[in-house]
């Protein structure tokens, strides 16, 4: 446009950043109404949030620009651009965490609840916009995000259904109030429209489409190349390319600089009615012809996977009301030969639909067939974590991260099949980023309390993980099976007997390192079951008008105070206090107080985890290790062996100043104690015993290859 049109550069930008900000509203409407695949409707909505909060950004730094009259400088727009964007998404997310904070302190409170996200949403604006001078969008952008996150687990779940419903009726009516306030200023700005404008909106169209096509076609490709992106397919992309409409967003910016006396009054009509024209152009011409673009592509149509389940579901269904027709009838005292009518008419109805399933289900491979049963079974076990969390059962912090591992499950499946699922679960059942970064903390500067933390989180995760998939396998299995029939459903069943095996094993591994804090949080977590019952019981007394307001009311109180008692669990005891260690290596257990305590001094402690390299074959030997529980496995080549409680190895690498002769893992948990190379010679020489002992079975593994 700059090149054909005259307009300032400035103003020229600033119109295309009006117009990059997509609206959804009416695509994702279209969606809903042909059944179009869901995550065509996730990429089209998310498109929408982070492109709209980044046209906003830019086009308030541009506007900024345009009014102050100022030469366009790139570099000083990059540094604006980031400082305001990051600045925004961390006002956000701040606010966000300490509104979440509150609302987690309030019990069945539904109106302040909601009270306090649309406050949220104006107050994260007004301190980024007016207070801090970054992105009031990108803060507001950020806080939906944590919200719809974070909040999940700490709204109460009576609440959270009603705090949609009202977002979304506010999400509405500020949609149609744009469009009103632009519906009364079109006549007025499209009043004077000239061929030069058609010409300019001709150029602005194909610019416009021509970008969207360079993204969806050239960069999108090239970033899942890079494997930086999922895989987008073609027909996805053909629809997000038409069905990027213009709207409330793109209409509103434009008012802004409509309406604001500070701008050229040339540049208010250029901006004005390209804008609110391509707008038009969108609405009319791609909103009215998106649905037969889907429809060319098929994207209107279920799969062969989807129809079988529609069928079955339908086959199951039309027997069951069959079945219990019958018995309404008599309840209502139907006349028999209208009631056998409509019995029949469901009955046939029903062979109808099983010989349909017959037939599709043939084209439906198996292994798709597991992915749909796995997808349903995994969804099922999220339900139970969503009651959990809602009846108390877990925290919110070890809800949010259930369900973020549950994401990580269906994100694999969605991906890579019944490999990518399980490879997600094994990745779940596994020690974590966060779990290794607080372990190797520890280890360097002693601070056990993150590693404590983690270590309290898997107790939880796992003893949560495993009630759920018992629940799921008894429940839910049963239901699955019976749309996709006993062979698979069996099949199901193996795998998820055999995740609840890994799963208790990682449970017993973590019990038998801490037995007694095990103990003590099953209590916990039963405790919480049984606050839970008696809440419920006292509610249905009220119910049942047993019971009075006021006696629940006091009742409830009593039940709160006990309950914040339960949800503060015991301290884990990591016992990695040297002095402490050393009473479980025999080498020592001769040694005076003095001598020990002088020995704790030369000695660290060390937690190590199953599967966990300790030492490594032909590495340097700096350290040689005595075991105080657990167990691990010595590699040696002939013939691996373990070694438990009071052993002690790598050695060899110190006494003999050589390389490390074998790898050496954890099998189990293990605390151990470790003797650097720097005062391994003060340790022996102080104690002839301890030298003799250890250059003797230094000397034994030696010469059998270790």
């Amino acid at each position: 446009l700059w090149a054909v049109s005259g307009m300032a550069i400035v103003a020229c930008l600033l119109l295309g950043a009006i117009v990059s900000a997509t609206d959804p509203v009416a695509v994702v409407a279209i969606f809903k109404d042909l059944g179009a695949p869901k995550r065509l409707a996730i990429l089209v909505e998310g498109e929408s949030l982070f492109n709209d909060a980044t046209a906003i950004v830019i086009f308030t730094i541009l506007a900024a620009l345009l009014i102050d009259g100022g030469e366009p400088d790139l570099l000083s727009g990059v540094w604006s651009f980031v400082t305001v964007f990051t600045g925004g998404i961390v006002v956000g997310y701040l606010m966000a965490h300490a509104v979440c904070f509150v609302i987690s302190r309030l019990k069945n409170y539904p109106l302040v609840e909601i009270t306090l996200t649309i406050s949220l949403a104006y107050l994260s604006f007004i301190v980024a916009e007016h207070y801090l001078h970054v992105s009031g969008v990108m803060a507001v952008v950020t806080a939906a995000l944590v919200v719809g996150s974070s909040g999940r687990t700490s709204i109460s779940s009576n609440a959270w259904h009603l705090l949609e419903e009202t977002w979304e009726q506010i999400g509405f009516w500020a949609n149609s109030l744009i469009f009103v306030l632009v519906g009364i200023m079109v006549p007025k700005i499209l009043s004077d429209v000239s061929a030069t404008d058609l010409g300019y909106l001709l150029v602005l169209l194909v610019a416009a489409f021509a970008a969207r096509a360079a993204v969806l076609y050239g960069l999108l490709p090239a970033l899942q190349w890079l494997g930086l992106s999922d895989p987008v397919n073609t027909r996805y992309r053909t629809v997000m390319f038409w069905g990027g409409l213009r709207g409330a967003v793109s209409l509103a910016l434009a008012l802004i600089i409509i309406e604001n006396p500070a701008v050229p009054a040339e540049i208010k009509n250029f901006i004005g009615v390209l804008v609110t024209a391509f707008v038009l152009f969108t609405l009319f011409i791609n909103a009215t012809t998106i649905k037969p673009v889907m429809s060319l592509l098929g994207l209107d149509k279920l799969s062969a996977a989807d129809i079988a389940i529609r069928d079955r579901a339908m086959a199951l269904s039309l027997t069951q009301i069959g079945e219990t027709i019958e018995s309404a009838a008599d309840e209502y005292r139907v006349d028999p030969e209208v009631s056998h009518q409509v019995i029949k008419d469901y009955n046939s109805r029903a062979r109808q639909t099983n010989s349909q399933f017959t037939e599709v289900s043939e084209d439906v491979d198996q292994e798709d067939w597991l992915r749909i049963g796995l997808a349903a079974l995994t969804n099922q076990e999220r339900r139970v974590y969503l009651s959990y969390h809602a009846s108390g059962y877990v925290s919110p912090p070890i809800a949010r991260l259930l369900l973020g591992q549950i994401d990580d499950i269906l994100d694999g499946l969605k991906a890579n099949g019944f490999d990518g699922y399980n490879l997600a679960v094994n990745s779940n059942l596994g020690f974590d980023w966060r779990f290794r970064t607080a372990l190797r903390v520890q280890r360097h500067i002693g601070w056990a309390r993150p590693l404590t933390h983690v270590l309290v989180n898997r107790f939880e995760s796992l003893l949560a993980t495993i009630a759920a998939l018992n629940s799921t396998r008894l429940k839910g299995l049963p239901a699955v099976t019976e749309v996709i029939g006993k062979e698979l459903g069996a099949r199901l069943n193996n795998i998820l007997e055999k995740r609840l095996d890994e799963t208790n094993q990682a449970f017993e591994a973590l019990a038998l390192q801490y037995p007694e804090y095990s103990k003590t949080l099953q209590e916990c977590h039963l405790q919480r079951i049984a606050l839970r019952l008696e809440e419920n019981a006292y509610q249905s007394m009220y119910n049942q008008a047993i019971i009075g307001k006021e006696v629940l009311a006091d009742l409830e109180d009593t039940l709160n105070q006990r309950a914040r008692k339960v949800e503060r669990l015991p301290k884990l005891d990591l016992g990695l206090k040297p002095a402490q260690l050393i009473a479980g290596v025999p080498l020592f257990k001769d040694l005076s107080t003095s001598r020990i305590e002088d020995i704790a001094k030369l000695l660290k402690t060390r937690l190590c985890v199953p599967g966990e390299h300790i030492i490594r074959k032909g590495d340097t030997g700096d350290a040689m290790y005595f075991i105080t529980s657990g167990a691990v496995e010595v590699d040696l080549a002939s013939e691996p062996f373990s070694l438990g409680s009071g052993d002690f190895f790598g050695e060899i690498a110190l006494v003999k100043d050589h390389p490390r002769t074998t790898d050496v893992r954890a099998n189990s948990f293990c605390d151990l104690l470790v003797l650097y190379k720097r005062d391994f010679n003060t340790l022996l020489t102080e104690n002839p015993e301890m030298q003799r002992t250890i250059y003797l079975v230094s000397d034994e593994r030696a010469g059998s290859s270790l």
